[in-house]
């Protein structure tokens, strides 16, 4: 998730979301999948919701009344919709699938403490691909996987939207859901079945579950900002990707109405092209996504909403603020007008770095949660507040940027005691499973005319030569090296070898042994021998458990 050049690195931004926040899949070659057979649905759905028996809704609550009641969301992001399809993980091994992107095994503790925080939702981004058989079945384990964790949600007493995640976006080796008529007319079986699958599922569910129809979905050149972005602007081509999307919609629709039960009244979403959501004015067709985007047919009255997704850069905060301001004035005048509520899926920040300060952040929250609120529309934070290690405690990590929501959400004078990660004292056991494998130990990047050192306090002196620190600086391939070989371990940043800044640092196992490594402590020294407590995370090949002290 990259960002804004007053919005063209916005739409890059959300281009590299799942990569990013996301910390998408590894640097392995990826084998292009076989292409499966999918068996023709027998009683599949015609185009035409209308053709199917008369429906109604027996007075479940409609679209706008669900947002208001659902209150303010977050993302369960990295998860369930994690995914390296590079590892070779077999479809029923959810617990590798799980945690492959960093975060820990979800617990109903978990959601709990969301809920107990003032939360009311929770959307649950799940990748499909890798699950499926040769004929588009689902794998009966991977499918409990996730009822059990919309289990939590739901049993925590929340809302829960679920979707179809990586199946669509930039990947073009595994993303299989393009928007483009051909590729629609293609996959149309694989993914009425999937959806199928998924409504049987759930079909006795309460009107707290919400399906969502897919993710961001690109056309042939993995184009973000609107259809075509990626080389010359070719309007046959943009409007046949447009065209696409609103076909993969009806399909969401008319296969789970046609399920019947719960999900005749159950509220469906369905998102724009790349979710994109209409906003900056550096290019005419930004606003394409919205123009273009239709509401689906459907057998039942005032159940359907638009998604979008948005990550304003908060560099400048009043442009930030202004930003959010025309996207709320673009979403209603393009979507809510053509007769059903938006909810924002995924939103964030971008131009982040050290110079941002947590005030800024925090005020940029909470105007934003002020802003959508008022418009009436539903309100998604991507996967941050806790993340990593602390959803194991489970712990906020970030209960600056968690309060400054709630209070704008539910009022200056809300109070509430949010778990954090220092009332616990623990230790991070990392398990390095592959040669090269790393761990953070500073996610982050910063100025070396800031910060002088790093310092790794460890449990235990390492045998020799298996770790080593590893510093990534300014450039690609501006990298510093360090032997971590004893219990307490320095490093004294070189601007010769890595530039004016670093992007990333991590403890990085150099032998093909399983290995583990106690860290107890980790700070950043800047130049007048102040301290800044790191927090350790997966980068990629290990695991880290927490081990109270």
């Amino acid at each position: 998730m990259k960002k804004d050049l007053k919005q063209f690195i916005l739409c890059m931004a959300l281009g590299m979301m799942t990569c990013l926040l996301t910390a998408c899949g590894g640097d392995e070659p990826i084998k292009e999948p076989e292409k499966p057979e999918v068996e023709q649905p027998t009683d599949k759905p015609s185009d035409d919701p209308q053709d199917t028996p008369e429906y109604n809704d027996n007075g479940w609550e409609k679209a706008d009344e669900a947002i208001k009641n659902m209150g303010l969301g977050w993302n369960l992001g990295n998860t369930l919709d994690a995914c390296d399809f590079s590892k070779g993980f077999g479809a029923a091994d959810w617990r590798a699938w799980e945690t492959c992107w960093g975060q820990p095994v979800t617990s109903p503790e978990l959601l709990q403490m969301i809920k107990n925080a003032g939360f009311g939702a929770v959307r649950v981004p799940v990748t499909w691909k890798g699950h499926l058989d040769a004929k588009g079945k689902v794998d009966a384990t991977w499918m409990s996987r996730v009822k059990e964790v919309v289990d939590y949600v739901l049993d925590a007493g929340m809302y829960c939207i679920v979707n179809v995640h990586h199946d669509t976006g930039a990947d073009e080796k595994n993303a299989w859901l393009v928007a483009s008529t051909k590729k629609y007319t293609e996959n149309k079986a694989l993914y009425e079945g999937l959806w199928k699958q998924i409504a049987e599922t759930f079909i006795g569910y309460d009107h707290r579950l919400l399906f969502e129809s897919y993710n961001e979905m690109l056309d042939e050149r993995r184009s973000w900002c609107y259809s075509t972005f990626v080389g010359d602007y070719n309007e046959a081509e943009a409007l046949d990707a447009y065209e696409a999307i609103n076909s993969y919609a009806q399909s969401f629709v008319n296969v789970v109405r046609k399920s019947g039960g719960n999900n005749v009244g159950r509220n469906l979403i369905v998102n724009t092209y790349g979710a994109c959501n209409g906003s900056g004015t550096w290019n005419k067709h930004l606003i394409d996504p919205l123009v273009y985007m239709q509401l689906p047919k459907d057998v039942v009255e005032n159940h359907l909403l638009f998604e979008v997704h948005t990550y304003p850069n908060i560099t400048n905060l009043d442009d930030a603020k202004n930003e959010v301001s025309q996207m709320v004035t673009n979403l209603k005048k393009h979507l809510v007008a053509k007769g059903a509520p938006v909810i924002i899926g995924e939103w964030g920040s971008g131009g982040e770095s050290e110079n941002v300060t947590i005030e800024r952040k925090a005020a940029f929250i909470s105007d934003f949660v002020k802003q959508v609120k008022a418009a009436d529309m539903g309100i998604y934070y991507w996967m941050g507040l806790s993340d990593g290690v602390a959803r194991q405690l489970p712990a906020f990590n970030e209960p600056e940027y968690a309060m400054a929501m709630l209070k704008a959400y539910h009022g200056d004078s809300y109070s509430v005691e949010l778990p954090t990660m220092d009332n616990v004292a623990y230790d991070y056991v990392v398990t390095y499973n592959t040669l090269w494998s790393e761990a953070n130990v500073c996610d982050q990047e910063f100025s070396l005319d800031n910060y002088q050192a790093i310092k790794i306090e460890l449990g235990e002196k390492p045998q020799n030569s298996t770790l080593n620190i590893k510093v990534y600086g300014e450039n690609e391939g501006d990298e510093q090296y360090a032997s971590a070989s004893d219990t307490e371990n320095v490093l004294t940043f070189d601007k010769a070898i890595l530039g004016e800044s670093v992007r990333r640092i991590t403890l990085q196992c150099i032998v093909d042994t399983q290995v583990k490594a106690t860290i107890k402590r980790v700070v950043l020294i800047k130049h007048d021998g102040t301290e800044v407590l790191q927090t350790p995370s997966v980068f990629w090949g290990c695991s880290i458990d927490l081990q109270k002290k």
